[in-house]
């Protein structure tokens, strides 16, 4: 629909505020988050899907500095599956340590080698239902991994979504995208806000963005590019409703 007034514009996007539906502000917000961190919005070193596999299991109860700087060594001496099945535990305990979790770490990490070599020739696969088979991949790791890797078939692929991680729950609350509290509820309620197209990389851009400007504690709603349209903006003199038993409708 053209602007009446001439501009070309659409007039939604003049009307759109803080106080505005989500269903109008979720897709706006998330193209600003695009704009913004869309070219590289993955801050784990990697060179290929495997290596984004090992690195986004690595990076849970850590962070992605340390992670990259474990494996900056780690992925010189291991470059494929059968090399991670090739050490003793041990060896990759130590390899692994200062990620914190060793220990369930290498678990996971040859359970995965494992399944690629017997299920896959080594492979990592492109489709959610069988990144989710692998021992310990989650559909938040499967989601990252697909949405960064190969956002093409993420898109074509009926059992992906969007990742929810620690950033994506504390945001959508703030943002009043959901109410929920639970991972799979508040991935069901971003999916049925956001056009498909934005999945792949939705929650990769909010991560960033939680981690660099709507922190946790004391959040930068000043240096905020979608302060605008959210709805718990301090700058505001808004409630923050990430920590609420309940948000916006």
């Amino acid at each position: 629909m053209i602007d009446p007034s001439g501009n070309g514009a659409p007039p939604a996007l003049h009307e759109l505020t803080r106080r505005g539906p989500k269903a109008r502000r979720a897709p706006v917000i998330v193209d600003r988050l695009l704009a913004e961190y869309g070219e590289d919005p993955v801050e784990l070193d990697h060179d290929g899907v495997f290596q984004l596999l090992v690195a986004t299991i690595l990076s849970a109860q850590s962070t992605d500095k340390k992670v990259n700087e474990v494996t900056k060594t780690l992925f010189a001496k291991y470059r494929e599956p059968a090399d991670y099945l090739a050490v003793q535990d041990e060896e990759l305990q130590e390899d692994l340590r200062p990620t914190g979790f060793f220990r369930q770490k290498t678990k996971a990490l040859k359970g995965v080698c494992a399944a690629l070599l017997e299920r896959y020739d080594g492979e990592v696969p492109l489709r959610i239902a069988d990144l989710i088979s692998l021992p310990g991949v989650a559909r938040k790791t499967a989601n990252v991994v697909l949405g960064e890797a190969a956002p093409e078939e993420h898109l074509a692929d009926p059992d992906a979504g969007i990742a929810v991680d620690t950033h994506v729950k504390r945001l959508s609350r703030r943002l009043g995208f959901t109410r929920q509290v639970d991972p799979i509820r508040i991935e069901r309620d971003m999916m049925n806000l956001l056009p498909k197209q934005q999945w792949p990389r939705a929650s990769l851009v909010i991560i960033l963005h939680g981690r660099r400007v709507c922190v946790a504690q004391r959040p930068r709603c000043g240096d905020c590019l979608i302060e605008d349209l959210c709805p718990s903006s301090l700058a505001a003199g808004r409630r923050d409703l990430a920590g609420q038993a309940r948000g916006l409708g």
